[in-house]
């Protein structure tokens, strides 16, 4: 899942990238490989008798706590001035520097001794877990490396902050658990507040509904009257209590302005025409 911005939007690029990010992740046990994601070629291999939901659940805990990770190697971080996936092609597999991660949430949803044994089908509960349900929603995901050696995998739900890679959480979950790991499947299901039953296919998106910006933001919300929406667009800032970062919006809920406080007023972060 991705968001595109257009037109005015644009201007929102930096506020969307920072929100949090949320995602299933298949995350097989028992084997390393250099791309820490099904790519492959299996590069290391380890016992993973010893994995359990137990041990997971356990495990898990810790990265609540987790303020900072190494990125993969081949990822679009820049090392030297390159790419490091473009260095990690050439040969040259070294890992970026600890960069800030965070983890909000991570929840076990299934496990099983190969990734084909775990649930086919998804669907969210009551309460927006991702849950087994016949007849739910199928991914699709890339081939398993686990042919001949069935691989132990684990299916997870995760909230994490941008910039956190799942694939090193993958790495270190396996750390964690005494063995090599590597993600074996990863889907996107929210950035922030916009979520994947809200997506539209690729090939759909000219015939797509937009989702309105204000509610991509998920901040809170002022309505301005038309005197206010006038003075906001010529760099005004008339009096309107702000407390903390918001999204001002005419009377049509269309988006006027991003603000947040400053001593004594607030700042114009962003004006949409």
């Amino acid at each position: 899942m991705l968001l595109v911005l257009v037109g005015e939007a644009t201007k929102l690029s930096p506020y969307l990238t920072g929100h949090d990010k949320s995602y299933l992740a298949w995350v097989a046990f028992g084997a390393g490989t250099p791309t820490l994601d099904a790519e492959g070629p299996v590069t290391t291999r380890g016992d993973a008798s010893h994995v359990d939901e137990d041990a997971l659940t356990e495990a898990l805990q810790q990265f609540l706590s987790v303020t900072e990770q190494r990125p993969p190697a081949f990822s679009a971080i820049k090392q030297a001035g390159t790419r490091s996936y473009a260095s990690a092609r050439r040969g040259d597999v070294t890992e970026p520097p600890a960069r800030p991660a965070g983890y909000r949430s991570i929840r076990l949803v299934a496990f099983g001794r190969s990734r084909s044994d775990l649930p086919a089908a998804l669907g969210r509960s009551s309460t927006g877990e991702w849950l087994p349900r016949p007849g739910g929603r199928a991914f699709e995901l890339p081939a398993r490396l686990d042919d001949d050696h069935p691989f132990p995998t684990a299916l997870l739900e995760l909230t994490v902050a941008a910039g956190t890679y799942i694939r090193s959480f993958a790495r270190d979950l396996g750390v964690a658990l005494g063995t090599p790991a590597h993600l074996s499947g990863l889907v996107r299901t929210a950035s922030g507040g916009v979520e994947l039953e809200r997506a539209s296919e690729l090939q759909r998106i000219a015939d797509a509904t937009p989702i309105p910006a204000v509610e991509a933001l998920g901040l809170p919300v002022l309505t301005l009257d038309e005197q206010q929406v006038v003075a906001v667009r010529q760099g005004k800032r008339p009096s309107l209590g702000v407390t903390t970062r918001s999204a001002l919006v005419d009377d049509a809920g269309d988006i006027v302005a991003l603000v947040e406080p400053a001593e004594a007023t607030y700042t114009l972060l962003r004006v949409f025409n």
